[in-house]
């Protein structure tokens, strides 16, 4: 068994694209909060002798890294709310290898991001995408033949257009590699016509010639927690989105403090100016009922407005979302895992998730998720329970 391995990744852009522009809202309203990550291993994996070594050597090689006069042209061109400050910022930008802290124990990885939250912000998806693809190489985990990756994306994704539904590919930050992420958005592109709409990986979507997906993540409502504390969290995460994107990237994200206290204070304004919400954890048929039921109430029509769905898909399951919403609201599906780590061994179950956050007034202060399932829970129990209690959920 290998004990050395070195991966690098292609470019700055080979990320989520939500990563991006929340970095655009911290560079321009939180530009002296820090932050801290931390490696989660829900799938219980034992990594081999000598993992931390070769992620320690595919972490500095990170450093190396910038974005070229090509890419911020695309960016220019593709995404006209990045504005010209930031990507100015992002031309400058480097990764430091030092904000990153790796070490191995036994068979058990430990990985801890932090620095400043629009430094940090960039580190967990390479990192997670490196954590699976060096995990394959060094268990040696072979995978199908580039022309089975193929068909079998031409296979889900004619599958998927025969439902009449949109999909995009949401599947970087647990790909089997980068070769097989290569691959996948190919065939989607190619076959895909009608059906397939983008990748939230910013890098794919320049070298396939399609459109770039995404808004905000969990950590963008978890620091506003933090700074603003639990009650104000979704409201002046929802607030300061508007302030930076003035309508623009208007899928909001709900579960972060459990879907029902969300719609609390997604009130007309927000509903109305945002385009729609995503699903991200629990039944997504309960959820697409509370949504209709939700704009419904508000005097919106239902079908104005779209969720995007994006929890542990397979074509099951969107065909059975996509019957249960259709003619009632919008959709579209971000399918991750299912295309970029269906490749023959079984994907890992990893997260690298925030766990403090620094106002720049402030002090360091724990944050958490909770999720609409209990599973998908983030932070320590007892700040689970605070939260729980000071927006009283059961």
């Amino acid at each position: 068994m290998p004990t050395r391995a070195l991966v690098t990744l292609p470019s700055i852009l080979d990320n989520d694209f939500y990563k991006f522009t929340m970095q655009q809202g911290v560079v321009r309203l939180f530009q002296g909060a820090s932050a801290r990550y931390r490696f989660i291993n829900r799938g219980k994996h034992s990594f081999p002798p000598g993992f931390a070594e070769a992620l320690r050597a595919s972490v500095d090689a990170m450093a190396e890294l910038r974005l070229s006069r090509e890419e911020k042209r695309f960016l220019q061109v593709t995404c006209p709310y990045l504005d010209p400050v930031y990507l100015d910022f992002l031309d400058g930008y480097r990764y430091n290898p030092e904000e990153v802290h790796i070490e191995q124990h036994g068979d058990q990885l430990q990985v801890h991001i932090e620095g400043l939250w629009y430094r940090t912000i960039l580190w967990e998806v390479p990192i997670m995408s490196l954590i699976c693809e060096l995990y394959y190489i060094m268990q040696n985990e072979n995978r199908i033949s580039n022309d089975e990756v193929i068909q079998n994306i031409r296979q889900k994704i004619e599958n998927y257009r025969s439902l009449g539904v949109n999909i995009a590919e949401f599947g970087t930050r647990r790909r089997y590699s980068y070769e097989v992420h290569r691959l996948v958005v190919q065939a989607l592109r190619q076959y895909g016509e009608g059906s397939f709409v983008g990748t939230s990986n910013v890098h794919m979507a320049m070298a396939h010639q399609t459109k770039p997906i995404g808004t905000h993540a969990h950590e963008w409502f978890m620091f506003h927690a933090a700074r603003y504390g639990f009650k104000m969290a979704n409201a002046m995460g929802l607030e300061n989105w508007v302030r930076v994107f003035r309508g623009d990237l208007g899928i909001a994200l709900s579960d972060t403090y459990t879907t029902d206290v969300f719609f609390k204070q997604f009130d007309k304004m927000f509903s109305k100016l945002f385009d729609g919400v995503r699903h991200d954890s629990g039944d997504p048929l309960q959820f697409a009922d509370k949504v209709i039921a939700h704009y419904q109430q508000l005097g919106i029509d239902p079908v104005s407005k779209t969720i995007i769905f994006s929890d542990a898909l397979n074509y099951d399951k969107v065909a059975r979302i996509a019957e249960h919403c259709q003619g009632r609201i919008g959709m579209s599906f971000g399918i991750g895992t299912n295309f970029t780590n269906d490749a023959g061994p079984k994907a890992m179950n990893i997260v690298i998730k925030m766990t403090e956050a620094h106002p720049q007034d402030g002090e360091w202060t724990e944050v958490v998720k909770l999720s609409d399932e209990h599973g998908k829970y983030t932070g320590s129990e007892q700040v689970i329970n605070l939260s729980k209690t000071i927006l009283n959920i059961d």
